[in-house]
């Protein structure tokens, strides 16, 4: 939870990594990124929700808060504050929900078409671990948890636990397809 300018910053760098973004003036001023805009709005805002205390600081949040709304309905991502660790990867645009109880650790790659979310009238979501990979299309739903380093297939549906770690799950109903170093698809994690 980022609640200092120093937990802003290592987010904002890890999320960098994660992302592979070295970008310059140019870059940034004629070509820039929809959806690293959309993170560091997200990481800003989390910042200021986290630490709101004055006057001015609860009118930024405000309007920071428009301008990612504004930017979420755009790129067509529901996703919450506080929910994701630092290294978060959104690389491509599309349809993404994450139920506000969900709870993901760092180093999180999340494809369009993904949903995170309660199931059956139950409030409780997804809890998460580290270095996951969520596939396009994935379905991760109801009162379970995902172990750390497991990448989960385009398109699964996953709705039991799967603590066992470095495997890759998928199908509909998700089971364990094989054993798997997830090094191999969140590739930043080989030079940490």
């Amino acid at each position: 939870m980022i609640k200092s300018k120093k937990d802003l910053k290592y987010y904002l760098e890890r999320d960098r990594t994660a992302r592979n973004i070295k970008e310059g003036l140019f870059k940034r001023l004629f070509y820039p990124d929809p959806t690293w805009k959309f993170q560091k709005r997200l990481r800003r805002l989390e910042y200021y929700f986290n630490k709101r205390k004055g006057l001015f600081q609860s009118l930024y949040y405000y309007y920071l808060e428009y301008k990612y709304k504004k930017l979420s309905v755009k790129l067509g991502f529901s996703i919450p504050k506080n929910a994701f660790g630092p290294g978060l990867a959104i690389p491509h645009y599309g349809l993404i929900i994450v139920n506000s109880n969900a709870k993901i650790g760092e180093n999180c790659r999340i494809h369009a078409g993904v949903n995170i979310g309660a199931s059956g009238g139950v409030p409780i979501a997804p809890l998460i671990g580290n270095n996951v990979y969520l596939g396009p299309g994935a379905k991760v739903y109801g009162d379970i948890k995902i172990g750390n380093n497991i990448a989960i297939a385009a398109n699964a549906a996953v709705g039991s636990s799967f603590e066992e770690e470095n495997i890759v799950i998928g199908g509909i109903p998700a089971k364990k397809i094989s054993d798997f170093d997830i090094k191999r698809i969140i590739k930043h994690l080989n030079n940490d």
